[in-house]
């Protein structure tokens, strides 16, 4: 998505349309051809080459967003590892902002759904419509994309619509493609969907389903700015929507990056970590004598994160890695996501609810308590000196 056509980002209303392309036309929705199947272990180069883009997109959004890095190194992430993010705030904080931003530094494809308790499924995906040839007189169905039809999908607000429209969503996440009147029509790639969430005005709104929640790759919580960014913001807001966004990145790199993490190396001993912790959430499952669970789970935890968790932590900490520049992913990368993965697959209990305990609590309770064995930072500093064929 070009920067200078502020049309993409600027429209308002109900919905969005994304610009129209057939779903089943690989030239036309932005497949780039890259196999996803193909092996790619980052080189020392190509990592580099990697950080010196994250750093480009960085100094982009710097423009209009202030201060969030965190927030915006988390996005980054998903954008990185193929995956969605859900992104929790009370009103005022630039959600919406932040992820147009992101989209505006990408050379993607826009599209914003402003979700509403009238909002319903083909809203979304799209729907038949009948067609008539004026020559001939023959009628027939056409498919007309819905602004699903997008590699950046902002879902703005999506607690606030029913079940149906948001179970319209899992199909695209998950699947990467919608079926309609039995026609299955794929999605452009990359593809990613931004969803905020406000936790504050509940009443009204429909809680997301756990299945859907699960899609979502990471949970991000943006909090209130600090006094000198906030200060910041209050300068800048003269000239809000002056900002000139340059794209630094084409879908064809994003996808050459999502191999690249995808495919990371990663030791057998920094696996055994993240499945410890995720595992350790678990109540009820055997636990390993020499590593016992915390007393923090028993006593708030009712139920705890899937296998999707461990895939998704490992997959994160590539990620991390991969930002930092380094080509060996080791456990402080695994405890550096573990936060945004694991805080919306772990449900804690009333005793958690009545103790005012959170689940990024539960989290921090984890991490200190699972040892890391294995590789120690000797060995693992060691390993990645090897790597980059120092």
């Amino acid at each position: 998505m070009p920067g200078s056509d502020a049309n993409r980002t600027g429209r308002t209303g109900k919905i969005a349309r994304a610009r129209g392309t057939r779903a089943d036309d690989p030239a036309r929705s932005g497949r780039t051809g890259v196999s996803e199947n193909e092996p790619r272990a980052a080189s020392p180069d190509e990592a580099q080459q990697v950080r010196d883009s994250y750093v480009a997109l960085r100094d982009q959004i710097s423009r209009v967003i202030v201060g969030q890095d965190e927030v915006v190194d988390q996005i980054l992430m998903c954008v990185f590892s193929r995956g969605h993010a859900l992104l929790v705030g009370v009103p005022g904080l630039a959600k919406t902002l932040l992820i147009s931003t992101v989209a505006r530094s990408l050379s993607l494809d826009f599209s914003r759904i402003q979700f509403t308790p009238d909002l319903m499924p083909s809203d979304i995906t799209g729907t038949e419509v009948i067609e008539e040839d004026k020559g001939t007189g023959r009628r027939e169905l056409r498919f007309v994309p819905g602004p699903i039809f997008a590699n950046v999908i902002l879902a703005d607000e999506i607690n606030r619509t029913p079940p149906k429209t948001q179970a319209a969503l899992l199909e695209s996440m998950q699947e990467r493609q919608v079926t309609i009147g039995g026609v299955r029509h794929g999605l452009p790639d990359p593809f990613f969907v931004l969803a905020t969430q406000n936790p504050l005005e509940q009443e009204g709104t429909y809680p997301l389903p756990e299945a859907q929640l699960d899609r979502f790759m990471f949970q991000v919580l943006i909090r209130y700015p600090k006094a000198e960014e906030e200060l910041e913001v209050v300068r800048r807001s003269a000239h809000k929507g002056e900002e000139e966004i340059s794209p630094v990145m084409s879908g064809e790199e994003i996808v050459r990056i999502q191999q690249i993490v995808k495919h990371a190396p990663v030791a057998d001993h920094v696996l055994r970590y993240a499945l410890r912790l995720v595992r350790a959430t678990r109540v009820g499952e055997e636990v390993d004598p020499a590593n016992p669970r915390p007393q923090i789970v028993d006593d708030y935890i009712s139920w705890g994160a899937g296998p999707r968790a461990s895939e998704n932590l490992v997959l994160a900490a590539k990620a991390r890695a991969i930002l930092d520049g380094s080509s060996c992913v080791t456990p402080e990368h695994v405890r550096a996501v573990a936060r945004p993965v694991l805080r919306h697959r772990v449900l804690t209990n009333f005793n958690a609810e009545a103790d005012r305990v959170t689940t990024d609590d539960i989290i921090d309770g984890l991490l200190k308590a699972i040892p890391v064995d294995g590789a120690d930072a000797r060995e693992g500093a060691q390993m990645d000196r090897v790597l980059r064929g120092e």
